[in-house]
Order: structure tokens, then C-alpha cells, then sequence
């Protein structure tokens, strides 16, 4: 029996918690297929769950949607230089997102003559070997390390680990070259005890006494206060504390680019989401006084101005506070700035509890009034929420149906899960909408954690891939009333961010693993935010009244048949349908006709257990 530093790798992985292994195979891995394959033979099976993934971005994004339901790290295996490059924009989610996740590459042998078993037999040995193949991933990783020898292996994965799993958590990224991966190890390094057990994740941190008592003596004085954020909610145990506090001194609540459930939708002091388009942000945020900005990734635009000219910003004597659990200064970016009086690196369930516990049975400055007159705000907000959904009573003069929209669409399937019986806590919805985003979050109405999450970061193509490892991922977790996981997973994405998702690879991965969830397509015929950013710049320019063909931005006249791209990716095991209110016939109205559509497609995935598609089609851009 020979065991090599690959036997021991994926020995340590398995020893250390890791259950799922995404992996995309090259001429760096014979030894790790060795290894599988020897455990097959002696064991019966694999000690980890290989993941067969077709495309790297798609193995990293499903180990990211695999992290976020599990709170625990994936594995994701890729070959070489090319492979690491081809994880694309994964690694820009995956770091934005603060997902942890071990990634392993292998490199190029070093030797060419046969000095060494693994010694370079192929011709892409050589073009596949550069001078720093880590450089490529580096300033998105926690940690970069070359595994150099067996001995240490063990160490090298735990300190990987060990970083990725503590605040910010992220991607770490380990490679080793052929040689050393295939080198002859002693039985015993398989039977020494690899755990956990003296490699902790750096404990949460806490606000300071001073920070407490500054932050809560503001706010129970404040006339005008606001508090604002975007992913506090990855941290569940943060969400009730959060929608506490804003009840027991009714604080409003805005949330921008929210990645993750923040609040229920319910909250009476909940005043709406925005992605920070000109004109979306609150007009709250001019008039506070004290501003609480926890765990968020941008507070606010300072360049943007509302509809009257006004800049949707501070003002200058506002006090303002930044609390984030693990990167207060957002020392990732190139140039992030807060206008702050305060800013504090703590975990946002403690620094929240550290404040209500400070605030004790104190009154608020003006409770009551400020109460009322931010619940008649949420009211306002909720009543436009359902005046946007509601149907045309009757077809315009024309006789035609007005197209689809989101709001109509989210609605829709939101009524179709209620009926469908599944449970709250059994339902996951994955949003990767685009320029729809803030309409998703407010349509679908989230009530508890993790009812709708997003990829945190801004490169599209993670919503498909993420399908597959969420369901996995919750099986793990044992979400769901029974604990057998996700009783039903959606995914609502725009027809450009379909075709990012790889649905090829995406799609034949659900059906070799079995992992149905249904993808709501909104197709408006391209790419409509880069139109948008270009009337950001140029809003009266030559491309402002042009349609998204001309502008290069459009996928028309004649766009793919997304759903079917699923169908044949899958070898007809998905079901799929194209919807359009223009197309509405046989005495149905174009209501009824995606109600019955979206219907079905819950149906399909609840109880036979495949994917659905249902492709919508909105107005063109």
C-alpha cells in the first residue's frame, strides 16, 4: 500500500471537519486520484463528498453558497496556473463576502529528467509553470502557503483554517508542486491526531466601556437617529439584538446593498433598501443627528443627489459611529472613507447587546412621537410595495398586456411558496438580480435569518453554482422543519447574470448530485446596469435614448432560450418554461398565466425533486 503527501492531505482535511470537496482534476492531481481510489478500493468510499465540477467558478461559488448555510468551510481542488485563474470572479465573492473556504491548486513539477516521482512527462509542464502562480489570488486571500513537504502539512491546513474561519473570515489558498505531492510518506504521519482542538478561530470581539456609553448616551438623546446596514444578518445571533434595540428606542432602520436578512420586513421601524442609486437613498440620512452604521459595506454615496439636487448624505453635524465585526477601515479597498466619529472593530450580537444592556429601562428623546411617525414611513413603504404588484384590471387600449415586472414576478412566486406549505425555515432564496436587487429583497419580504442571501461581493455568476452547494450545504446543516435539509431553494437571477452562472456546468452538476432548486430568470433582453451606468455620467448623452442593442448592452433580436439551456444541460431532467404577458392566451389573462407557470415550478421542485426554470420576460432595455 503506498500512501503519499496527497494520501495525507485529503486525510487532514476529513480530520479537521471538512465534509465537501468541489474539485476540478489536472496533470497536477494523479496522486490525489490515486489516494480515492485506494480508499474505494480498501474502505468501500470516500472519507470526504467529492463534488465533480466542470468549471472552477462554478466549484467555487458552489462552496460558497455551501459555506454560508453551514457557517463551516468547503474545499475546492483546481489544476495549476489556469485553473486559478479560472475560478474568475468566485474569488473576488468569496473574499468580499467574507466566506471561508480552503482552495488547493496544484503547480508544475520543478523537475524535468525523472529525478523525482511526478517529474515533468507532459508538454503542458511547461507551459502551465510561472513564477509566482499564488500572485494571481493573493490580495483576495487571508493566507497563501506552499505546501514544501509532508511534515508539515497538518500545521499548514490548521493555520489555514484557523485564519479563514476568524474575523474577516475569507478564502485561503494552499499549493504544492507535483513532486511533493506525490512524495512516499511513512504510515505513521496517517495515524498521528489531526484536530482542531489547539487551532481556534480568533474569538469575537467586544465594544470598549467608553464606545458603549458614547454610542448609547447618543442615541438615547438623539432627535433624528438612523441606523444603517448591509449583512449584519450573516450573524443570526446579531438579528434579533438589532430588531430589539431599534423597538425599545425607535431607531429607523435603512438597509444598503444588503447581502443577507438584516430584519424582518414585519419591523414597523424597518424604512426600506437601496442599492445607492441617485435618488434611493433615505431622506432620513440628511436630517440625523446620530448615525449607527454596523456591519455595512457602503453607508452611503457621498457624490449622489436626490431628485431636487440635494447630496444624500450626512450632515455635517451628525454624530456617526462604525461598528463592523472584522474590518472596520475596509483595508481591502483601495480608498474607503467614513466621515466618523467612532470607529470600533466588534461583533455585532455583542456590541448590540453591550448597548441595550447600557441603555437599560432608559426613555429615548421623544419616544412616542418618533414611533409613530417611523412606523406611518414603514406603512407608506409596505403600501408601495403592494400597489407595485397588483395587475392591470383590464389590457391597455391596444388590447396588448403590459410586460411582466418584478415586482410582479416576486410577488408571485412569493404567494406561490405560501401555498405550497413549505416551511419558513425551510425555504432559501438566492438573489443575484442586478439592477433588480433592492426590488427582490423588498417583494420577498423576509421575516427570519437567512431567509435571502446574496453573494456579498459584485461579480456576477454566483447564483447557480451556489444553488447546488446550498442544497448540499443545507443538508449538512439539517435546515428544514425534519432536519433533512431545504424543503425549497430559488434563485432569482437576470438573463445576463444566467449566462455568468455557467448553466452548462451549473445545471449538469444539480442533476449528477441531486440538487433541485427553481431559477426565476428576469429577461430584459441584456445587460441593463451598464446602461444605467452610463446615464449615471452621461444622462443626457447620445446613448440616452437608445435601446440595449444599439448600445452593444442587449442580447436581441434573437436571445437564448434560457430555460432550455437548462433542459439540455441536464439531459431533460430540468423542467423549464419561457413566460410572457404578451403571450397570454386561451382565456388567461397574463396574471393567471404566470401564476399557474411559477405554480407549477415550485411544484416541480417540492415534489419530483428536479430543477425548474422559469424564464420571464420584462420590457426590453
Amino acid at each position: 500500500m503506498v500512501l503519499t503527501t496527497s494520501s495525507l492531505f485529503l486525510h487532514t482535511l476529513a480530520q479537521v471537519g471538512i465534509t465537501h470537496v468541489f474539485v476540478n482534476w489536472g496533470s497536477d492531481h494523479p496522486a490525489m486520484l490515486e489516494e480515492l481510489e485506494r480508499q474505494r478500493v480498501i474502505h468501500g468510499g470516500h472519507a470526504l463528498t467529492i463534488v465533480t465540477s466542470p468549471n472552477e467558478m462554478v466549484a467555487l461559488s458552489a462552496a460558497h453558497g455551501y459555506a454560508q448555510v453551514t457557517g463551516k468551510p468547503a474545499a475546492v481542488i483546481v489544476h495549476v496556473d489556469v485553473g486559478t485563474q479560472a475560478l474568475a470572479g468566485a474569488v473576488h465573492n468569496a473574499d468580499r463576502g467574507r466566506v471561508p473556504i480552503l482552495i488547493y491548486a496544484g503547480s508544475s513539477p520543478f523537475t524535468s529528467e525523472g529525478e523525482l516521482k511526478g517529474s515533468r512527462n507532459e508538454w503542458i509542464h511547461w507551459m502551465q509553470d510561472v513564477h509566482d502562480q499564488p500572485t494571481i489570488v493573493r490580495q483576495y486571500m487571508r493566507y497563501t502557503a506552499q505546501i514544501g513537504s509532508p511534515a508539515n502539512l497538518p500545521h499548514l491546513v490548521r493555520r489555514a483554517l484557523q485564519i479563514a474561519t476568524s474575523e474577516p473570515k475569507g478564502p485561503v489558498y494552499l499549493w504544492g508542486r507535483r513532486e511533493v505531492m506525490e512524495q512516499e510518506i511513512d504510515q505513521s504521519l496517517m495515524e498521528t491526531p489531526i484536530t482542531l482542538t489547539k487551532w481556534p478561530s480568533v474569538e469575537p470581539t467586544a465594544l470598549s466601556n467608553q464606545a458603549v456609553q458614547r454610542i448609547a448616551s447618543a442615541l438615547l438623546a438623539a432627535k433624528s437617529p438612523l441606523l444603517i446596514t448591509s449583512h449584519l444578518g450573516r450573524n443570526h445571533a446579531a438579528f434579533p439584538a438589532f430588531a430589539t434595540l431599534s423597538r425599545i428606542l425607535a431607531l429607523p432602520v435603512f438597509l444598503t446593498c444588503p447581502s443577507a436578512t438584516n430584519l424582518p420586513t414585519s419591523h414597523p421601524f424597518l424604512v426600506g433598501f437601496s442599492y445607492l442609486g441617485a435618488g434611493t437613498q433615505t431622506p432620513l440620512l440628511k436630517s440625523a443627528d446620530v448615525i449607527l452604521v454596523i456591519d455595512a459595506e457602503v453607508a452611503w454615496i457621498p457624490m449622489n443627489k436626490d431628485k431636487d439636487g440635494a447630496y444624500e448624505r450626512p450632515s455635517e453635524e451628525a454624530q456617526i459611529f462604525v461598528i463592523d465585526s472584522g474590518d472596520p477601515l475596509k483595508t481591502g479597498i483601495g480608498m474607503h472613507h467614513d466621515d466618523a466619529d467612532l470607529v470600533c472593530r466588534a461583533d455585532a450580537a455583542i456590541a448590540l447587546t453591550q448597548i441595550r444592556e447600557a441603555i437599560g429601562g432608559q426613555t429615548a428623546f421623544g419616544w412616542s412621537d418618533r414611533a409613530e411617525r417611523v412606523q406611518k414611513i414603514h406603512e407608506a413603504w409596505v403600501a408601495q410595495l403592494r400597489a407595485a404588484e397588483s395587475f392591470p384590471v383590464s389590457p391597455s387600449s391596444s388590447g396588448s398586456h403590459a410586460p411582466y415586472t418584478t415586482p410582479q414576478i416576486v410577488a408571485t412566486l412569493r404567494a406561490a411558496i405560501q401555498a405550497s406549505g413549505v416551511s419558513r425555515e425551510g425555504t432559501l432564496l438566492l438573489n443575484e438580480s442586478i439592477s433588480n436587487y433592492p426590488l427582490v429583497w423588498s417583494h420577498m419580504q423576509p421575516e427570519i435569518p437567512g431567509a435571502i442571501i446574496g453573494s456579498g461581493g459584485s461579480s456576477l455568476g454566483w447564483a447557480l453554482g451556489a444553488g447546488v452547494g446550498t442544497v448540499l450545504g443545507g443538508r449538512v446543516a439539517k435546515k428544514g422543519k425534519e432536519g433533512a435539509g431545504y424543503e425549497f431553494i430559488a434563485s432569482i437571477v437576470g438573463d445576463g447574470t444566467f449566462l455568468f452562472c455557467v448553466p452548462a456546468s451549473a445545471f449538469w452538476m444539480a442533476r449528477r448530485y441531486q440538487t433541485p432548486f427553481l431559477t426565476i430568470v428576469l429577461n430584459n433582453g441584456g445587460w441593463r446596469s451598464p446602461k444605467l451606468s452610463m446615464l449615471g455620467v452621461h444622462p443626457q448623452g447620445h446613448g440616452s435614448g437608445a435601446v440595449g442593442d444599439q448600445l452593444t448592452v442587449g442580447f436581441g433580436p434573437d436571445s437564448p432560450d434560457y430555460s432550455q439551456i437548462a433542459v439540455a444541460a441536464s439531459g431533460g431532467w430540468a423542467w423549464g418554461r419561457k413566460v410572457s404577458a404578451e403571450r397570454a392566451d386561451d382565456g388567461k389573462s397574463a396574471e393567471e398565466l404566470l401564476r399557474e407557470t411559477i405554480a407549477e415550478a415550485v411544484r416541480v421542485v417540492i415534489e419530483e425533486r428536479r430543477c425548474a426554470v422559469v424564464e420571464c420576460v420584462l420590457e426590453r432595455i
